[in-house]
């Protein structure tokens, strides 16, 4: 038996069972993968910005000292149209900085120190679904060994991901989704990046985002049809668009491409997010488009939220931030959602010639607006760092 079930070991799950153990609340987490696929396959290589709050609570929670030595402060972004580079100064605008460090060291860094610390993580047991009695939960999974087994929990926290196994236990839940007409074709490279801070650049071609994971590694995406394939996308055609799309506005240096993926951009929302004794966080319960920097720092940010609720019921016999978790948690979901369809829908080239010039207004209003610029700068930092959302860092136990 355990207090706590975790299905998914990625940021959200491993933050909430770091952060009940380190109070002494039993959780265990059930992940169907691999420790080394998960600590070191090429397809973990995910999003790499934190907001200031989710680099906050990783540093509160004893998980932020490599992040601390091996990320890069980020202090602004540049838009890059009409041929020239605009910055956005964050410090100036928000009084914070983001933090650059990959998903996939996050993901590292928890896993190794929660097992140091005496947590449980059974890789590769995939849970296969939920049963409920009057006793309570019970979590049915399959060993490494294919045997089927249960474990009985007071609560399960479902954390496994966009394609969640676990999202269809809440009944009647209302699931609200957009597709967008585009993908967005990424590739990681030995290669130096761009600039020394992120470029956000809208071209007629079509978007491109110039990012990095160290001083010599550069992580690129470029806006493509959702109908393209990658056998299309040979290296030299990439490292053309990008530098198309560029502008001439900074230089592409090409290096040997590590990896590349097609991602749809789509988002969704679950709601509620809980149903009795089991709750979702993360992908599992809502996904955003990428341009927003938005999902690992959502998931963190759900992790403290369920983490405070049930830190509450334990310690102090409180139910009540439990039955309001869903309500809590979908007022900073539903902002970073708003925030990821602005990025998306300022920055992407549409079809429409129409719609096509709004979009170009509206990134030239930005440009010479200083109310726009820290509109963006608050959103991208994060507002639920500000104390207007309940999952902030500066509220609660995590203080």
């Amino acid at each position: 038996m355990a207090r706590v079930g975790i299905v998914g070991a990625g940021p959200a799950g491993l933050l909430l069972a770091h952060l009940l153990h380190r109070e002494g609340i039993e959780a265990v987490v059930f992940e169907a993968k691999s420790r080394e696929y998960l600590e070191t396959s090429p397809h973990r290589i995910r999003a790499g910005v934190l907001e200031w709050g989710s680099k906050e609570i990783l540093r509160r929670a004893g998980l932020g000292q490599r992040m601390l030595e091996q990320g890069l402060e980020h202090r602004g972004v540049y838009l890059a149209f009409d041929g020239a580079l605009h910055r956005l100064d964050f410090p100036s605008l928000t009084g914070k900085s983001i933090w650059v460090y990959g998903q996939q060291f996050v993901v590292q860094d928890m896993i190794r120190l929660h097992l140091a610390q005496g947590g449980e993580i059974r890789f590769e047991h995939e849970v296969l679904g939920l049963e409920e009695d009057a006793g309570g939960l019970w979590v049915v999974y399959r060993t490494p060994e294919g045997a089927t087994e249960r474990m009985r929990c007071d609560f399960v926290v479902g954390a496994d991901g966009s394609h969640s196994r676990l999202r269809g236990q809440i009944p009647g839940a209302r699931l609200h989704q957009k597709n967008y007409p585009f993908a967005w074709l990424g590739i990681l490279a030995e290669a130096p990046p761009a600039a020394e801070e992120l470029i956000y650049a809208s071209h007629p071609r079509g978007f491109a985002l110039f990012s990095m994971r160290s001083p010599t590694r550069s992580r690129n995406y470029l806006q493509v049809g959702v109908e393209e394939r990658l056998e299309d996308w040979p290296e030299e055609r990439i490292w053309a668009e990008l530098s198309e799309r560029l502008g001439g506005v900074a230089e592409v240096r090409p290096g040997p491409l590590l990896e590349k993926s097609l991602t749809p951009l789509r988002s969704l929302v679950l709601e509620p997010m809980q149903h009795g004794r089991f709750f979702l966080m993360g992908d599992a319960a809502h996904v955003v488009p990428p341009t927003g920097a938005k999902g690992m720092n959502l998931a963190l940010c759900d992790a403290v939220l369920l983490y405070r609720a049930l830190w509450a019921y334990y310690r102090q016999g409180e139910e009540g931030r439990l039955q309001r978790y869903t309500q809590d948690a979908l007022r900073h979901v539903w902002q970073a959602e708003f925030f990821s369809y602005f990025m998306t829908t300022l920055l992407h080239t549409p079809a429409d010639a129409f719609d096509d010039g709004l979009r170009t207004a509206q990134l030239r209003h930005l440009a010479e607006s200083p109310h726009l610029q820290r509109f963006l700068a608050e959103n991208y930092v994060g507002l639920h760092t500000s104390g207007r959302y309940p999952g902030w860092v500066g509220e609660g136990v995590l203080a």
